[in-house]
């Protein structure tokens, strides 16, 4: 899966939180500072080209949904940063946030319950 531009996650963003629309219901749900209306649709175009949006023709006018939902794209774009930056290794992903002290004990003790949770369900 193709990974999106700066400009094309922030579309998708809000298409992921309103789930579908027009293209004045996107400009409406678009943080400040909004893009031109033009910009956003040829954003759209892209989206569509790269099989990310799909769209339902109404009169002259189109409703935009997204074809692929944030969490396959998210799990992708993560899949892709691990391979690239912790040589394809989760375990190292996790050490370099683990090693990081802006984790809270809090935090930790959720991770660690998280991680018994999934050996739990692995030995099942």
């Amino acid at each position: 899966m193709k990974e999106l531009t700066k400009a094309e996650e922030q579309v998708m963003q809000v298409l992921w939180s309103i789930g579908q629309g027009f293209a004045s219901d996107v400009m409406a749900a678009f943080p400040e500072p909004k893009p031109a209306y033009n910009t956003m649709l040829t954003i759209i175009r892209i989206l569509e080209k790269k099989g990310f949006v799909q769209h339902e023709t109404f009169c002259k006018a189109n409703r935009y949904q997204p074809a692929i939902s944030k969490e396959a794209y998210s799990q992708s774009f993560l899949g892709s940063v691990v391979e690239r930056y912790f040589n394809n290794s989760y375990l190292d992903l996790v050490s370099a946030f683990a090693k990081k002290e802006n984790f809270s004990l809090e935090e930790l003790e959720t991770l660690k319950k998280m991680i018994d949770e999934a050996i739990d369900n692995e030995k099942k």
